[in-house]
């Protein structure tokens, strides 16, 4: 399962004020072109697509620049191809790390995610070397306000979701296997339900317990990391403590 420490995660993550606007609507862009690209540009048919406009939107991303990003991925403009690639590696204290990027060019990609990793004392690790200790989940954390629970755990339940977690005081989390994403996004959106995450994640099957020193070093190095306009996701099987 998820577990607790996704859960904050997250809150912690959407509760940081990013400065860094224009590096926010590149990662929306890439991942808005690769939804795109796969699927099409018709967001009524393409779920991934519509919820990389929505997490756009919500991040105040202009509308030209959405719909710019939305016709270069369907192929109606011309530009450059985008290609989805996983990174692994360990960090101080034995911590796994999967990095998951959106690049048009890996020669650029690799060597910056290496610089950093280095500089902070980790290195990256071969491929399955880390990756042997994650699931791919299906997970959503829907914001609660207005959403009586118990019809929460019935909908998430019926649409193939394994766990639902509800004791978080901002959302609620839920966790499926990745071939209910679709049956779940379909349902949460039928039924008008905000969502403040969703996608397909990397899930540690043990969480590592780290003292207060080893979280800051861990999240200044997930914060280098998400700052690259490449890295669109870092997943790790830390346990910052409370």
């Amino acid at each position: 399962m998820a577990g607790h420490s996704h859960w904050a995660n997250i809150q912690r993550n959407k509760s940081k004020v990013d400065a860094k606007r224009g590096k926010v609507f590149s990662k929306w862009a890439k991942l808005i072109m690769s939804a795109a690209r796969t699927g099409g540009s018709d967001l009524g048919m393409n779920l991934p697509l519509r919820y990389a406009v929505d997490r756009a939107k919500a991040d105040n991303m202009p509308k030209d620049s959405i719909d710019r990003a939305i016709k270069k991925g369907a192929g109606e403009l011309d530009g450059s191809v985008m290609e989805e690639v996983v990174y692994e590696a360990y960090v101080p204290g034995g911590v796994a790390i999967i990095i998951e990027a959106l690049t048009d060019n890996r020669n650029r990609t690799a060597p910056n995610i290496r610089m950093v990793l280095t500089k902070r004392g980790g290195t990256m690790a071969s491929s399955g070397s880390v990756a042997f200790m994650f699931k791919r989940r299906a997970l959503f954390a829907i914001v609660r306000a207005g959403i009586p629970e118990d019809e929460m755990i019935e909908v998430a339940l019926e649409n193939g979701a394994d766990d639902v977690t509800t004791d978080q005081e901002e959302i609620f989390g839920v966790d499926g296997p990745p071939e209910e994403f679709m049956n779940l996004a379909t349902a949460f959106a039928d039924k008008g339900w905000e969502t403040m995450d969703g996608g397909l994640c990397y899930v540690p099957d043990n969480y590592i317990p780290v003292d207060a020193e080893a979280a800051d070093k861990l999240q200044i190095i997930v914060d280098l990391l998400e700052d690259d306009e490449d890295v669109q996701a870092v997943h790790h099987n830390a346990e910052f403590p409370e």
